[in-house]
């Protein structure tokens, strides 16, 4: 299980302790993405725990309530301050695959950096996502999955948007994106971290 107290509080679905600890963290001085980063640990955790099938879709449910009610609380201060419009970002679940968790963490990072995010929702297909970046004029496509069985699915979305007349970047994101489904996919970034969605737009944009 994850060992930071509050990402195991998560992958325990202790939402009790999950609002605790957050309050006592924000009371303490933590910074909004450093208790993001645990909570996204426990996240991580859950997902492993649904694709082992020892969580099912109920805790999954349940997970993504908890981590709605603690983005809710900080949410207001990863926004608070003037920002600069940097850019518009393009982003959406993949066709096959419903999961939502981790690509609305993406957004609200995505929001409080200064990028404007064009939000396609869940099982989005490849064309979709094409049509989107044409009209948002997006050099950047985030793309999230949970499901190994929409692999090919992301593959196709992927493959899609590069292989259009773009130019647009893609980032793919979720638990199990590593090395070898970067290569899989033909992504030019990915993460299994949802804090590094905006250092890579920094990097696209060229607003690091």
């Amino acid at each position: 299980m994850a060992r930071d107290e509050l990402a195991g509080a998560i992958a325990r679905l202790d939402r009790e302790q999950v609002l605790s600890l957050l309050e006592e963290r924000l009371q303490g001085g933590s910074k909004p993405m450093e208790i993001i980063g645990s909570l996204q640990e426990g996240m991580v955790e859950v997902g492993k725990l649904f694709e082992k099938g020892d969580f099912f879709l109920s805790e999954l449910i349940f997970c993504g309530e908890i981590m709605k009610e603690a983005m809710a609380v900080l949410e207001p201060r990863l926004a608070a301050g003037e920002r600069q419009y940097r850019g518009t970002v393009v982003i959406g679940t993949v066709k096959g695959d419903i999961h939502d968790l981790g690509k609305n963490i993406v957004v609200m990072l995505l929001k409080g950096a200064g990028y404007e995010v064009v939000d396609l929702g869940v099982d989005v297909a490849p064309e979709r996502f094409v049509q989107a970046a044409r009209e948002a004029k997006s050099p950047l496509v985030a793309m999230s999955m949970l499901l190994t069985s929409a692999m090919g699915t992301m593959k196709e979305c992927v493959q899609a948007v590069k292989g259009s007349d773009l130019g647009a970047k893609v980032l793919i994101g979720g638990p199990i994106i590593d090395e070898k489904v970067m290569e899989f996919s033909g992504a030019d970034y990915g993460s299994a971290i949802a804090s590094d969605a905006t250092r890579i737009a920094e990097k696209v944009f060229g607003t690091a």
